[in-house]
């Protein structure tokens, strides 16, 4: 987080420097317009592929899931695909939907999952699974 942050202050550093040479440059007649505009579109261009490139990079190759962990933890086969769909930012009316089953169901499957896991709230449990190499 710190070395995003320190990204994005230089790069607007870095603009509002570019900002006031050029308005100097065209004070003074040293540089047209249309030229300083064009270099500032080029740079804006050059960075916003770069942190396009960066940002849709394919993820590496994640661990195998440890099969063993879930049966350690009697997770049902039912229970793990809704952990997964947890996982995926579903509601519980979403997964029910999605595994055609009641919402309240789906409420007994997460309860029995945060009981499992030993979390107080989904998102833990997502990380915990994530943790363990479940997901």
């Amino acid at each position: 987080m710190k070395k995003t942050i320190l990204v994005f202050s230089a790069l607007i550093i870095a603009v509002i420097l570019l900002f006031q040479i050029s308005k100097y440059s065209i004070l003074f007649g040293g540089i047209k317009t249309e030229l300083v505009i064009t270099c500032i579109a080029l740079i804006g261009f050059f960075v916003g592929a770069y942190f396009n490139r960066k940002i849709n990079r394919p993820q590496e190759a994640t661990s195998e899931i440890n099969h063993q962990k879930i049966k350690e933890l009697e997770i049902t086969s039912r229970e793990y695909e809704v952990l997964e769909l947890i996982a995926k930012g579903f509601s519980n009316k979403e997964i029910a939907s999605t595994l055609f089953l009641s919402e309240s169901t789906i409420k007994t499957h997460v309860s029995n999952l945060l009981t499992k896991l030993d979390a107080k709230r989904r998102t833990q449990a997502v990380q915990i699974a994530q943790e363990l190499d479940i997901l």
